[in-house]
């Protein structure tokens, strides 16, 4: 397998990790991936640590009451059940399923600096006696947003850097003493910085993972010769264009397409030279193929190619068609034992399936439009090969074989 034979799955694989990787950042369709698959993945830890915090909570109420007592107890009281129980209690609602994906990751991102300010609020209106217990829990603070809520080192950075300017604001107006807020700011900023470098190892870990997975998922999906989808791929793709067709009442086109007089070039040239000659083709067919973000090319069997185009009607269809027989034209790949030309040509056969199509399984749409177009490939083959043949499906009529130096289109 060579990297040209899979240029997806080296672009992941390579080319992604060194242009964004190390920034913990993707490219915005492959970033869009990586969150929706880490965040679904983190929803149970994210719920049994939203329990830890409400257990965290409780029990700091406790103690407070046991071990500060005095008369500040009751705004300490106001802030953590008014406030701080209140977004525990919310962000736990949210990481329900019919919630979660859409709402717990903005709503977190604000409720935990708010949660965050809480505790700030406390260290600025307890004792100077008590000050270095109540300050201690920042840290737990910082620990919990890099590790335990399901966010990423951006957005556990915000919302820590929230909490260190607030103390160190409130610190500034002499709501702490200056020796006292900066030694613990020190030991704040140590403790970020600790967070942010396990955190930053652990989702680079996550990235990494994901990337494995995906291009192991390309490998599976490819075919190894071509680097084009196999047919099981194909098959799984269709039925969501199929499905994303008929929704849309938009026509799905199929071009069938196969290399002329391929084993005698096989036996011409050598079995290593016909797979450096398929590889080729598919990355000349797939380039001029391949237009839409939708559009579907693979590797059907032996020397078949299948391109299925999306929302293509037949002006559209006989187009790439053109399109296929110039570039691979452009290749000159030299096949002297061919009939139809003295280089590699390939014959297309094309029809369209329309969205009022009665085909309501993908399945047998895939099965009627390739049937259609193999119908159609028969007859260009009759016909001499190098050009295509559309079929309408308005009459059928054979053609006599004959050699063709220019490509032949034509309608049945």
């Amino acid at each position: 397998m060579t990297e040209s034979a899979l240029p997806d799955v080296w672009d992941v694989a390579k080319d992604v990790p060194r242009r964004g990787l190390l920034r913990l950042r993707f490219l915005p369709e492959l970033e869009a991936e990586f969150l929706a698959a880490y965040r679904a993945s983190a929803r149970r830890w994210v719920r049994l640590s939203l329990l830890v915090a409400l257990s965290t909570v409780l029990g700091f109420a406790v103690i407070d009451h046991w071990v500060l007592g005095g008369s500040r107890r009751g705004g300490f009281d106001f802030v953590r059940f008014a406030i701080q129980l209140s977004l525990v209690l919310f962000m736990l609602a949210l990481t329900a399923r019919r919630f979660y994906a859409r709402f717990y990751q903005p709503a977190i991102q604000i409720c935990a600096p708010l949660f965050a300010l809480g505790h700030v609020w406390m260290a600025m209106t307890t004792t100077p006696e008590q000050l270095p217990l109540v300050a201690a829990r920042l840290i737990l603070v910082a620990f919990f947003f890099y590790f335990m809520l399901g966010m990423t080192l951006h957005a556990a950075l915000r919302s820590n850097a929230i909490l260190v300017v607030a103390y160190a604001t409130a610190a500034a107006f002499g709501a702490v003493a200056p020796t006292v807020a900066t030694y613990q700011l020190f030991v704040l900023g140590c403790a970020n910085l600790i967070g942010a470098a396990g955190c930053y190892a652990l989702e680079h870990a996550n990235r990494v993972a994901f990337l494995e997975r995906r291009r192991l998922a390309e490998v599976a999906m490819h075919d190894g010769l071509t680097g084009l989808l196999n047919r099981t791929a194909l098959e799984e793709r269709f039925r969501r264009l199929w499905q994303k067709a008929v929704q849309d009442r938009l026509p799905v086109s199929f071009l069938l397409i196969d290399i002329d007089h391929f084993k005698a070039f096989n036996d011409r040239y050598g079995h290593q030279a016909g797979d450096r000659c398929l590889r080729e083709i598919a990355h000349a067919v797939r380039e001029a193929a391949h237009r839409g973000p939708q559009d579907l090319v693979a590797r059907y069997g032996g020397e078949e190619l299948i391109v299925v185009l999306f929302g293509a009607d037949r002006a559209h269809a006989e187009s790439v068609c053109r399109g296929v027989i110039d570039a691979v034209s452009a290749l000159r790949i030299s096949h002297e034992a061919s009939d139809a030309r003295e280089h590699v040509s390939v014959s297309i056969g094309a029809a369209t399936l329309e969205p009022d199509s009665p085909l309501s399984f993908a399945h047998e749409a895939q099965d009627v439009g390739v049937q259609l177009a193999d119908r159609a490939l028969y007859l260009a083959k009759a016909r001499g090969r190098n050009g295509w043949v559309y079929w309408d499906g308005t009459h059928e009529r054979e053609a006599a074989p004959g050699r063709t130096e220019e490509p032949f289109r034509d309608a049945v």
